[in-house]
């Protein structure tokens, strides 16, 4: 799979890359994970890359310049892939979107940054928007970041046991949490492991496991209303 992230920081994204599970999957040949400076597509003495908006109000926007233009050399390097804009007024990310983006053969990421995009910029190249959460972040590169990490989880072979991935909380067609896991020791400061867990009994295992996440999903669902 391939991932083209437009961004006006791509230094933000060194380690992220390099390390852990996605530097390993890259280096795999399984991810190829692509960072363009938005900025490189600006004109003029000082690159500007946003301006004040028409109308008054506060911060600065992303002028349509140098975001279309990247997109689209970007875009020309390769199939045009699927276009995501990283924008606090997208579809709310989850796992079922997370599973939709992982079936396409390559994504192209841009990062908001400011006040947001000039509107013609979505017009032009009507992307797919995404947002990570109704809370304000200072751009678009880490909720970049968090779909390169779900997005990859899900790619064959990047994490080398297909079943982790579809044991994950919100994987599968219920959209369970994940209940509660133990490993060693068997006993901690007066906590022990469940008893069905060291029985050697599948069924009962997989029966409690799938009660444990039902409970943890309800607890989850009345903290979020409040009840």
């Amino acid at each position: 799979m391939r991932i083209d992230i437009l961004t006006l920081f791509p230094e933000m994204f060194t380690s992220f890359l390099d390390g852990s599970l996605i530097g390993a999957a890259r280096a795999a040949g399984l991810l190829d994970v692509r960072v363009t400076n938005i900025r490189d597509f600006a004109t003029g003495v000082h690159r500007q890359v946003d301006d004040r908006p028409f109308g008054g109000g506060p911060g600065m926007l992303l002028m349509p310049g140098p975001v279309v233009e990247c997109v689209e050399a970007v875009q020309r390097q390769a199939d045009l892939g699927h276009l995501v804009m990283l924008t606090p007024g997208g579809r709310r990310l989850d796992q079922s979107i997370v599973e939709e983006l992982s079936r396409q053969d390559r994504l192209v990421l841009v990062c908001g940054r400011y006040e947001g995009f000039d509107e013609r910029v979505k017009a032009i190249l009507a992307p797919d928007e995404l947002s990570i959460g109704d809370y304000v972040l200072s751009g678009g590169e880490v909720a970049a970041m968090v779909i390169v990490d779900a997005v990859s989880r899900l790619v064959p072979g990047v994490l080398g046991d297909e079943e982790s991935a579809r044991q994950d909380s919100f994987s599968g067609a219920d959209r369970l949490v994940e209940g509660p896991q133990y490993t060693r020791p068997r006993q901690y400061r007066g906590l022990e492991v469940p008893e069905v867990l060291l029985s050697g009994d599948h069924r009962r295992i997989a029966a409690w496991r799938h009660e444990q996440a039902v409970d943890a999903t309800r607890r989850r669902t009345l903290q979020a209303t409040g009840s």
